[in-house]
């Protein structure tokens, strides 16, 4: 008994002392304030409606905030107290105390009458009109606390909502839209729809040619004498309003300038424009095709005005990735005494030519950790369309150093040339696109050598042609028609006949081979909100291989499918990942992927090509096993083996993440991890491997453990340590290993315990 008392009775000193710690240096009549306590209605027994979420945003609202806390311990603050009085302002000493530690914040630092106006302003916005704030401070001992005690009153409600009489052409614009808006009889009273009211109006206006109205010209007026608790809005516009803001604008001319600086401005605009359509266009250079503009300049003369045509062409010239500087300047004829305005585009290229070196750091889901020089040339407006033509050449070497394949090198060449066109090319059909954003068609052919230690290399060539296009920031989409790979594995067939004894399933996946096909991938996320405590990333791919040529070329006498007596790889590939970000609050985030793969070969393939197939276990898969070397199946590689690259035809794995802030740039994170690979048909060679959907989730491995992320925005360098708590090779029922977890034993860390380096996040 006395031995499970101790620990708790260290912990208690240890709070006690720490306690005594944050105010040991405080001088006498100095009391460390400890924060703001909420109390609601205190004198009525009805609760308000979210009454707990009010609290909340009230106690968040009060300045200054108290020393941060974990666990109830002012960690930042004890730290500071540790350091002494005075530091050098350079060193460890100082960094300590003042960055990663902070200064006690004092009771006499707290504005009482300053935080009760805010908070009473905070309740009338949200309708609680009568509402009153008091505030007082408590001291006990050495600290100090403030209470603000909060009457709010009844809720006020919407009762009517009036529109201007409609007396000419903007109250009618107004009017036209008034089904549209956010004010709704019997919502409560609330001030932050009534901004975003103004704003919606203002909206629909700038659709209308209003260019010069702004939100600020609106008021919403509130009646609240009517009784019963209920408010009367009316919407008006203020007599104080500009003519200029009134009037809807047409445009006149649209000028572009597409060679523009300003050493060049007075040259520019004394050219003799050249007339396309609705343009006239100063370029004594010929930089750009005239139809260019068709696609990026979305106005046309003598139409209204509109915000949608002024953001769309605005972001379509800066994505089109030719020029530096994009500018867009309405100017009104005749000091706005009519209702027209001319348009100026100025447009400054970014360098016909320009040469990246890069030299990348790479960790991969294999464990492989090295480094890649990549030097990249870039041609811009190559035939004067805004064309982009890149052709990049580079090299690496990655070493293994974890798992079975532990101390495994590889090094890899490549080459790629790629030529962008800003617009959909569609034999026999020009599509349209209306959206912000440029559709892009790309062709890209390219080579890669890769070898793998002495044991075999692979040349891959590659050629695609497809699409990328975007239906709003939030969606994009990508297709490729015709996507071309030919694979020819080489290496001293002595070394290769005993890879494959070792490592079943190989065989297949290293023979030569055609990959002809098509894929298509969808993305779809909403991470840039920032506003946004929820936050969604998910994407699917289906690729598909030899099902077109397939009809069109014969057999050979193997009864195989071939091309240039190659064997036409015949398969179909899906994939999905969705993820998801929870923000538990501004430090800690809570982040959990689902991915799910299914390949399904036919014909003259028996399984996915090596570059196709699903792996399991590594840095950002299923962390507590070693790269590649989970399943397929319940089947276990055996410790014999020089090589573990398991692949399969399937896959399923679920991730859960605990992602919190422990100090400056450092980050921790608890996790665990599921999943594992199928083959679609059993291996005699590896028994189990087989997958059954009555068995998926009694052969599912799992693993937990915990991380350190250097976090600097600019890149993550990631540290997680991980072990299995569920084997799925074990005989089933002795699958949870939780037993046994033995971290004092060294020969249990050395099989089990695994340490991931990686970069960036894992999901």
């Amino acid at each position: 008994m006395k031995q499970v008392i101790k620990p708790y009775l260290f912990i208690l000193a240890l709070i006690v002392l720490a306690s005594c710690s944050t105010t040991s240096r405080l001088k006498p009549g100095q009391y460390l304030y400890t924060g703001a306590e909420i109390k609601i209605n205190i004198d009525s027994a009805k609760k308000i409606d979210n009454q707990k979420e009010v609290k909340n945003i009230l106690e968040s609202k009060t300045r200054p905030r108290p020393n941060k806390s974990l666990l109830g311990i002012k960690w930042k603050l004890l730290i500071h107290n540790l350091a002494p009085d005075t530091v050098k302002p350079k060193g460890i000493g100082n960094w300590l105390k003042n960055k990663i530690g902070e200064k006690p914040v004092l009771l006499s630092e707290v504005k009482i009458k300053y935080n009760n106006d805010v908070l009473k302003s905070y309740l009338i916005s949200q309708g609680y009109l009568q509402a009153d704030v008091t505030g007082d401070t408590v001291i006990k001992g050495k600290k100090g606390k403030a209470i603000y005690t909060a009457n709010t009153g009844i809720r006020y409600k919407i009762n009517s909502i009036s529109f201007p009489a409609d007396t000419g052409v903007l109250t009618n614009n107004i009017n036209a839209n008034k089904d549209k808006t956010l004010l709704k009889v019997g919502d409560f009273y609330d001030l932050d729809t009534y901004k975003n009211e103004r704003i919606r109006i203002d909206n629909n206006l700038k659709e209308s040619g209003y260019f010069y109205f702004s939100p600020d010209y609106l008021i919403l007026q509130v009646d609240s004498t009517i009784g019963k608790n209920l408010v009367d809005i009316r919407v008006r516009v203020k007599n104080t309003a500009p003519d200029a803001g009134l009037k809807p604008y047409t445009i006149k001319n649209i000028n572009i300038y597409p060679s523009y600086s300003l050493r060049r401005d007075s040259v520019l605009r004394r050219l003799k424009p050249i007339t396309y359509n609705d343009f006239n266009i100063y370029d004594d250079r010929n930089t750009f095709k005239p139809k260019v503009f068709d696609r990026l300049v979305f106005f046309k003369k003598e139409e209204l005005y509109n915000r949608k045509d002024h953001n769309q062409s605005l972001n379509r010239m800066v994505n089109i990735g030719a020029f530096q500087d994009v500018r867009a300047e309405f100017l009104p004829i005749d000091s706005f005494k009519n209702n027209q305005l001319d348009l100026n585009i100025y447009l400054t290229p970014l360098k016909k030519n320009s040469l990246a070196f890069s030299t990348t750091l790479t960790n991969k889901s294999s464990n492989f950790v090295g480094s890649e020089v990549k030097i990249t040339q870039t041609t811009r407006n190559l035939f004067r369309g805004a064309e982009i033509l890149e052709v990049s050449a580079s090299g690496g070497f990655e070493q293994q150093y974890s798992g079975q394949n532990s101390g495994l090198s590889s090094y890899s060449f490549s080459t790629e040339s790629k030529l962008i066109f800003n617009q959909f090319i569609v034999p026999f059909f020009k599509p349209k696109s209306t959206t912000a954003f440029i559709p892009k068609t790309v062709a890209s052919i390219g080579f890669q050598l890769l070898s793998r230690d002495t044991l075999y290399k692979l040349n891959s060539f590659k050629g695609e042609f497809g699409y990328i296009w975007k239906e709003n920031i939030k969606k994009e989409h990508r297709f490729n028609p015709i996507s071309i790979n030919y694979v020819k594995p080489t290496g001293d067939s002595i070394k290769l006949e005993q890879l494959f004894l070792t490592t079943p399933g190989l065989r297949n996946t290293l023979e030569k081979q055609f990959i002809v096909g098509s894929n298509y991938n969808f993305t779809y996320t909403n991470q840039m909100e920032d506003s946004r405590r929820n936050t969604t990333y998910f994407n699917a791919g289906l690729e598909t291989a030899g099902n077109l040529a397939g009809l069109f070329v014969s057999k050979n006498s193997l009864n195989q499918k071939t091309i240039f007596n190659t064997p036409l790889t015949q398969f179909f590939r899906l994939e999905t990942d969705l993820r998801n970000y929870y923000k538990i609050n501004r430090t800690v985030i809570w982040a959990n992927r689902f991915n799910f793969g299914y390949g399904y070969a036919y014909g003259n393939s028996n399984s996915l090509p090596f570059v196709r197939q699903f792996f399991a276990g590594g840095s950002n898969d299923i962390r507590a096993f070693r790269a590649r070397s989970l399943g397929p199946g319940t089947y276990q590689v055996p410790s014999t083996a020089t090589f573990s690259d398991q692949g399969g035809d399937i896959k399923l794995m679920l991730n859960s993440e605990l992602r919190f802030k422990l100090f400056s740039i450092l980050y921790g994170a608890l996790f665990i991890d599921a999943g594992n690979i199928w083959l679609r048909k059993e291996d005699p060679d590896r028994l189990g491997s087989g997958f059954k959907l009555k068995n998926t989730f009694d052969e599912l491995a799992v693993g937990t453990g915990a991380g350190l992320r250097v976090d600097a925005n600019i890149f993550v360098i990631r540290l997680d340590g991980a072990f299995p708590i569920r084997k799925p090779y074990l005989p089933s029922g002795q699958r949870w290993v939780f037993n046994q977890v033995d971290f004092g034993s060294k020969t249990w860390r050395k099989e089990n315990f695994i340490l991931n380096i990686g970069i960036g996040y894992p999901f």
